[in-house]
């Protein structure tokens, strides 16, 4: 049994876990409290009992905020598809409810995509669908994998994001310019059919800041110029793309005339039509599926001080969700935000409002536990914790193909309050990381947020981290809520594949003043294979990297092996960790590591991948 920040996490697992069991079907009344079914080929006009099961679970829960039930209502929800065309949400009217998957983890499916009929082909092996669209879609499902926007140069395999082209300096001048970007003649053919100055234009990917490989930005052109090899963004990026180490690694996409390897699509939105090449050059037996909605449930409090409070979803599937329209990470300087904040520089560091949501977004709640799910094919982030959430609790779930972050916890700004602590995040198998977001992308990212646990995980393979714990390095740690997270028994590997000055464990602006007496406990940690693209011209990846305040941390029983670069790097404070038991010190134990119990447990729900 652990305790943390007053919470006695064992007990509280173990309640969920012997609540939860595999297949479980519960009785007709937990606790004194009816039970309510739901299935996909139930009627909403129905009276909702195992018989004769409701339809949606919008009904469900409009049913049970009218009915105001003085106990904890629980909601069994049948194997099948449910179909989202409209975000689910739940308000603190929804709190003490459970919704859970009736007939074993990952059986009730909740499918934010349709599928795209009527194939006729085009040329080249492409064929083509009528799509009747009000909105567009930015990314696509077929055969049973993410499809590949069309793009140039081609991408290396389903795997890798290279092989890229690289930007150059095209005036002495422009170096620091973050909206023009340079190429080399001949990176650019002159027929590409790009759209610009249309509503639907082509787009870059990049990883801005020219020799840094931090963050990728996708973003929109709005003109070129051959002439000159440059080509102006509708939006700026993150940084400039060039710097003394050379160019920005990028590549185009979003054009008809990109569409020619297998797996690639491109959506002609003005048309209404897409366009999809195939693996094996036909559409027999192949099912496109084009997303309806980014985000499928959010449960949000009005405030801070009315939260959700006890909500449960156990055992949900939930696939094929969105990408955005453009992407960029964190405003460009101190104080973007546009409001006044006591560190204004953090604006720098987190996301932009329009990129704060996941599959399932949280705000506002308290003792929310999303258990045995199962989240795959996200276009975004498949779980954000957003400003006020405390004692969540993310286990026994299995997450793969996620367009950005597995689990991303964001607090509010630093010296304003603690709002973001107490959560748990156990059990849970992570893995392909960043599709769509390889830069900044991570398994479990925590932002401002302190006394968190994350145990018993598994997070494979990204082009960044594995685990990131952040805040901002000019911050006092009296105003820092970073502090006091702990990490046991967990596997990283296959972890900072493409991008530098990183380490599937990562650090930054957690304790950034003396003493650095350690609040936060890093054990039976075992991290293998951090080994970046040839490309990256970035310092090479780490094991375990601790930037800039990266202080305050007890790291023991740490295995690292098969590092690019050093297996630990330190904060440039100098020492102001601690090891016991790790293994680039001399005298390194291997029998004290506990691999029985380093990943997930025997009880996890799912097949590993």
């Amino acid at each position: 049994m652990r305790v943390l920040g007053g919470v006695v996490i064992g007990l509280a697992l173990g309640v969920i876990g012997a609540g939860t069991a595999l297949g479980a079907k519960p009785a007709a009344h937990t606790g004194g409290c009816p039970s309510f079914w739901v299935s996909p080929a139930g009627d909403d006009a129905g009276p909702g009992t195992e018989r004769k099961p409701w339809k949606t679970v919008e009904h469900a829960r409009d049913t049970l905020r009218v009915r105001k039930l003085d106990c904890a209502p629980v909601v069994n929800l049948r194997a099948g598809t449910y179909r989202v065309d409209q975000t689910i949400t739940f308000d603190d009217r929804d709190s003490g409810t459970t919704y859970r998957s009736v007939d074993g983890p990952g059986k009730a499916v909740f499918e934010g995509a349709t599928e795209v009929t009527g194939w006729t082909p085009y040329k080249d092996g492409i064929f083509k669908a009528p799509v009747d669209i009000d909105k567009p879609f930015h990314t696509l499902y077929a055969d049973g994998k993410r499809a590949t926007t069309a793009r140039y140069p081609n991408r290396r395999s389903d795997d890798e994001w290279a092989p890229y082209l690289r930007s150059i300096l095209f005036d002495p001048t422009k170096e620091a310019v973050r909206d023009q970007l340079g190429f080399n003649a001949g990176d650019w053919d002159p027929s590409w059919d790009l759209r610009l100055g249309t509503s639907w234009p082509a787009q870059v990917t990049v990883w801005s800041g020219g020799s840094w490989s931090w963050f990728t930005d996708t973003v929109p052109l709005l003109d070129i110029n051959h002439t000159k090899r440059r080509t102006t963004l509708i939006y700026p990026a993150r940084y400039g793309f060039v710097n003394s180490g050379g160019g920005s690694r990028y590549f185009v996409q979003n054009s008809l005339s990109l569409l020619d390897q297998d797996g690639e699509y491109y959506l002609d939105y003005p048309a209404k039509q897409l366009y999809y090449k195939p693996r094996g050059g036909t559409m027999d037996g192949v099912k496109v599926r084009r997303p309806t909605v980014a985000e499928v449930f959010s449960i949000k409090g009005v405030s801070a001080n009315r939260r959700v409070e006890n909500l449960t979803l156990d055992g949900l599937a939930i696939q094929h969700t969105d990408f955005t329209e453009w992407y960029r990470y964190g405003w460009n300087g101190t104080g973007g935000s546009g409001f006044r904040h006591k560190y204004p520089k953090y604006d720098t560091q987190i996301e932009l409002p329009r990129n704060r949501w996941g599959a399932i977004t949280l705000t506002n709640t308290r003792g929310v536990t999303l258990t045995r799910m199962h989240l795959r094919q996200t276009g975004f982030t498949a779980v954000e914790l957003l400003f006020a959430n405390e004692r969540t609790t993310v286990s026994d779930s299995l997450f793969e193909h996620l367009g950005n972050d597995g689990i991303k916890v964001e607090g509010g700004w630093p010296g304003e309050g603690d709002l973001a602590h107490s959560n748990v995040f156990t059990n849970n198998y992570i893995h392909h990381v960043g599709e769509l977001v390889p830069g900044d992308s991570a398994g479990v990212e925590i932002m401002n947020s302190g006394r968190n646990e994350i145990s018993h995980t598994v997070v494979e393979h990204g082009a960044r981290y594995g685990i990131s714990i952040e805040s901002r390095p000019e911050i006092p740690n009296a105003d820092n809520y970073a502090g006091g997270n702990t990490v046991h028994h967990v596997r990283l590997s296959h972890l900072a594949k493409d991008s530098g000055d990183t380490g599937p464990f990562y650090a930054y602006g957690v304790r950034n003043q003396p003493p650095y007496t350690p609040d936060a406990a890093v054990s039976q940690l075992v991290i293998d294979d951090a080994n970046a693209d040839p490309s990256m011209p970035d310092s090479k990846p780490y094991g375990v990297h601790m930037d800039f305040g990266g202080c305050g941390f007890a790291f023991s029983d740490v295995k690292v092996t098969n590092t690019q670069n050093d297996p630990y790097h330190g904060p440039s404070a100098g020492p102001c960790d601690t090891f016991e038991n790790v293994s680039w010190e001399d005298g390194f134990d291997d029998s004290r590591m506990e691999y029985d119990r380093i990943g997930v447990l025997p009880s996890f729900p799912y097949d590993k991948p």
